[in-house]
């Protein structure tokens, strides 16, 4: 008797950031396998994976070489206690990742997902401002509409209510400064021709907190979950300049942005400065395996590096650190990178499909802008074009077309009325396009 998948489902799995009573409608879509940016269910359907699987897949599903090399070190070494052992993958990750990462950053913190890494990186800084005579600096600050996970500490640097209202009582207090929002910029800027004058918001709460900061948390550039909210470089290097003169630590959340997303390897790479603190994650094992790393300034390091009897160690660790399987996910990640020159075919590509999404989409009455950086666009729907004004969000416009373009075969999951396109590094171009069409033809069904 054939099994019943979906209902299986149903009976055992609480699924993530879902409310299951829509599964009532729309019933889970049980994946059988994967193929580059293709996913295949279990009835032979077939999906254009358009958004890497929550932003993570940065080579296609069941690369070749990624496959070979977990299974390789599947056979030497599966997991190790990473308290006074290490082995050769991690090693040589720390290594090559330390002439990748931005100007400054030295030293390698393993942990096992982006949340886990974000609350280290804010131990860490809370903890180096102790240790460096600075106790009264025990806040942190943050973007409005950031997101930065959903453990506690991660929600309490996030100002997403959809995921931190209710737990609002048992959050840390944070200072939540205003972000930037090109879209709809408030001094009737561009975001390309702009000089950041939004930033003077930043200087207002550095003038009121700045003496009792930690550090600052952003989202390098795109504001994942605000609906891929995407903001000039200018920010960041004003930004940088504010936390040196307050002595504020700054902290790059590049685990959405990390490793190419953004057309550089690293976000912080457009500009010239460099964050104190970065997390990675996501797409450093190509989506294969759950691992992240925080990484730090020497300076910070050091402030950490003492006789065991003065405490000053950072007592902060996860079981799965450093596991060797996910060690060596990512150095294969960074040998396909480097002989395949993948970020330059990605640019190639990244300029195509935007082309090709304007040319479909630019003018469509509904579709507000089309912003992009890297292979990432974003396009923001809106009830009327030309006054920015959105849709009722009961009407659940954007889900709505999710619902329309699974029937299409296209997995595009949109971030309330924001839809976007995210796919894997090495996507080709003939995808791309069927990819538009459908979206195209969900957009169609729903809104006109």
């Amino acid at each position: 008797m054939k099994e019943n998948w979906v209902d299986t489902d149903l009976q055992y799995i609480w699924h993530p950031c879902s409310q299951m009573k829509d599964y009532e409608t729309l019933k889970p879509i049980v994946i059988e396998r994967g193929e580059g940016s293709m996913l295949y269910d279990v009835d032979g359907n077939e999906y254009i994976d358009i958004i890497s699987s929550w932003w993570c897949n940065l080579l296609g599903h069941c690369n070749p070489r990624i496959n070979e090399a977990i299974k390789k070190q599947l056979d030497t070494l599966e997991h190790v206690i990473f308290a006074n052992l290490s082995h050769k993958p991690a090693i040589t990750l720390a290594q090559r990742l330390s002439t990748l990462v931005p100007q400054g950053l030295a030293k390698f913190h393993f942990n096992d997902n982006g949340s886990g890494a974000v609350e280290a990186a804010l131990k860490m800084a809370f903890q180096y401002q102790y240790q460096t005579g600075h106790p009264e600096r025990q806040k942190f600050m943050c973007l409005s509409e950031g997101y930065h996970g959903e453990t506690i500490g991660a929600l309490s640097v996030g100002s997403m209510d959809l995921f931190a209202k209710i737990y609002k009582p048992m959050l840390m207090e944070t200072v939540h400064t205003e972000a930037p929002d090109c879209y709809r910029c408030p001094y009737g800027q561009q975001r390309d021709t702009c000089q950041c004058e939004c930033f003077v918001k930043a200087e207002e709460d550095f003038a009121k907190y700045g003496h009792e900061l930690a550090a600052v948390i952003v989202e390098p550039l795109v504001q994942g979950c605000a609906g891929m909210r995407m903001y000039p470089p200018l920010y960041l290097e004003k930004l940088r300049k504010l936390c040196d003169a307050y002595g504020v630590l700054l902290i790059a959340d590049e685990i959405a942005t990390g490793f190419g997303r953004t057309g550089k390897m690293f976000a912080f790479d457009h500009t010239s400065v460099s964050p104190d603190i970065m997390t990675v994650s996501k797409a450093l094992t190509g989506g294969y395996m759950p691992m992240s790393i925080t990484i730090v300034t020497q300076d910070i390091y050091d402030a950490f590096y003492a006789d065991y009897g003065e405490y000053k160690a950072f007592m902060h660790s996860h079981t799965y650190a450093g596991n060797p399987l996910g060690c060596a996910a990512a150095l294969a990640v960074l040998d396909i990178m480097e002989e395949d020159r993948v970020l330059d075919t990605a640019a190639e590509t990244a300029t195509y499909l935007h082309e090709q999404l304007n040319a479909a989409l630019g003018n469509h009455p509904h579709v507000g802008e089309i912003r992009h950086i890297g292979l990432i666009n974003a396009i923001e729907l809106v009830k009327d074009r030309g006054t920015k004004e959105a849709f009722d969000s009961k009407q659940r416009t954007g889900y709505q077309i999710y619902k329309a373009a699974l029937d299409r075969g296209l997995l595009l999951r949109p971030l309330g009325d924001v839809l976007y396109f995210n796919p894997a590094l090495t996507i080709d171009k003939k995808t791309l396009d069927r990819a538009i069409a459908k979206t195209v033809e969900a957009i169609g069904a729903v809104i006109g």
